[in-house]
């Protein structure tokens, strides 16, 4: 038997099977989702349907709406919103969209994917101050929910050069995670150029690969909260009532954080805050500063691309637990001003259904933990999402200004308010109004 021969023996299968499988991934598919899959993945916070697109446009074609946030949205108690959508069988379901360490860059880049099925309707936002740390986006939580289709859309999607472009391209720049000829493509984009079309060529098809995949694999390893939900949805009364959901908020809190003086949750308490670990946090964070940060540019990343999809967009700002704030150190002060700076931020662009809640952190059973919306938190958050939802789709316009992305704004120290001196007056100018 020759060489050849042998070596086509051992290694022609591989090369086949190699073909084949590029040819199914490469090949135009379409697949369609159940309602009960749809509900489950968006309960399901994985980071497989972060990164995709197609559930997500399906889902909000049927009536969801994206919930984005970070890690409060993963403690399912019985006020979280998607328990009592599920509850009252109210006209939307929240897609939440966000874990721990997810920040305005992942969350822009996921938004790459569902544009389309989110012009002109509503989307909520919890945004949090502890987010804009010095460095913002941590390049180790940023790979967690790093997408290399969304990356390709983003490329792909890109019609001129802008500010917002090059900023964008700049911070996935980075991110250790952007790799190979979606980075090559990325340092073309920063530098206020197109892409070339081998680039161009190659990125289409590896979209066209990826979004195969996401089509193939969506479903897999979905995690299953769906009896969760139910669960805690029969801990609430059967009629809504502002007043009976928070006393159950009050009684369920009361059952759950009894162990420590903190009014955190037990599990929460006993995990993370031993004895030695809560020594060390003694004045820990006396030296913290939200005010000036890289964040606040990829915070204006977000609204640039709700802005660009006429989204009607309702922001919460979550207070931070006040007991814990005075054990730590973290100076509330500071965090009023971090508060009144993202506001600043918002309402100068047209961005108008804020609601603030950062002075709440010293009410009972507000919070669940250190910094995160818990039983009578989430019972707040209802009575302004419940109105807000009630509203009709319609296209918002926005007035979007590149002075956002500038160093000087990242490292101001804060805004008051909407009559100090306008900084936005000049040709920092980048309108989308009536687009």
């Amino acid at each position: 038997m020759s060489n050849k021969r042998r070596l086509w023996q051992i290694f022609g299968p591989v090369l086949c099977a190699f073909i084949l499988l590029l040819v199914i991934f490469l090949m135009p598919w379409e697949r369609t989702f159940s309602k009960d899959a749809i509900y489950q993945a968006a309960n399901s916070q994985t980071n497989t349907i972060f990164k995709g697109s197609l559930m997500k446009q399906d889902a909000y074609k049927d009536g969801y709406v994206p919930f984005y946030g970070s890690s409060e949205l993963s403690r399912l108690d019985p006020l979280h919103p998607s328990v009592i959508a599920q509850k009252y069988h109210r006209s939307y379901r929240p897609f939440l969209l966000g874990g721990p360490g997810s920040q305005s860059l992942a969350h822009f880049l996921e938004m790459q994917g569902t544009a389309k099925q989110l012009k002109g309707k509503k989307a909520v936002v919890i945004v949090s101050p502890q987010w804009f740390t010095k460095k913002g986006q941590n390049p180790d939580a940023f790979a967690l929910y790093y997408s290399p289709l969304q990356a390709c859309n983003f490329l792909l999607g890109i019609k001129k050069d802008t500010v917002t472009n090059r900023y964008a391209a700049k911070r996935f720049l980075q991110m250790p995670e952007v790799k190979g000829v979606i980075k090559l493509g990325m340092k073309r984009i920063a530098r206020g150029q197109k892409l070339t079309g081998f680039q161009r060529f190659y990125l289409e098809n590896q979209r066209r690969m990826l979004n195969n995949e996401d089509k193939f694999f969506s479903t897999f390893q979905l995690r299953d909260r769906i009896k969760k939900i139910n669960k805690q949805a029969k801990l609430l009364p059967n009629t809504y009532s502002v007043k009976a959901l928070d006393e159950v908020a009050s009684q369920q809190a009361a059952l759950n954080t009894n162990s420590n003086n903190f009014g955190i949750n037990n599990r929460f308490f006993k995990k993370r805050l031993n004895k030695r670990l809560l020594a060390k946090l003694k004045d820990s964070q006396r030296h913290f500063n939200y005010t000036k940060s890289v964040e606040y540019s990829d915070f204006e990343l977000m609204l640039h691309q709700f802005a660009k999809q006429h989204t009607n967009v309702l922001f919460i700002i979550p207070p931070i637990n006040e007991k814990w704030s005075n054990y730590t150190g973290l100076s509330q002060t500071m965090y009023q001003k971090a508060v009144s700076k993202i506001k600043y931020q918002l309402a100068s662009q047209g961005f108008d259904n804020v609601t603030d809640l950062s002075k709440r952190g010293g009410e009972k059973y507000f919070m669940e933990d250190t910094i995160h919306l818990g039983w009578r938190g989430w019972v707040a958050v209802d009575q302004v999402v419940k109105p807000f939802m009630a509203q009709s789709d319609l296209p918002r316009n926005y007035n979007i200004h590149n002075y956002f992305y500038s160093r000087k704004w990242q490292k101001k120290p804060y805004q008051i308010s909407l009559t100090d001196e306008n900084p936005l007056n000049g040709n920092s100018k980048e309108s989308l109004k009536g687009k």
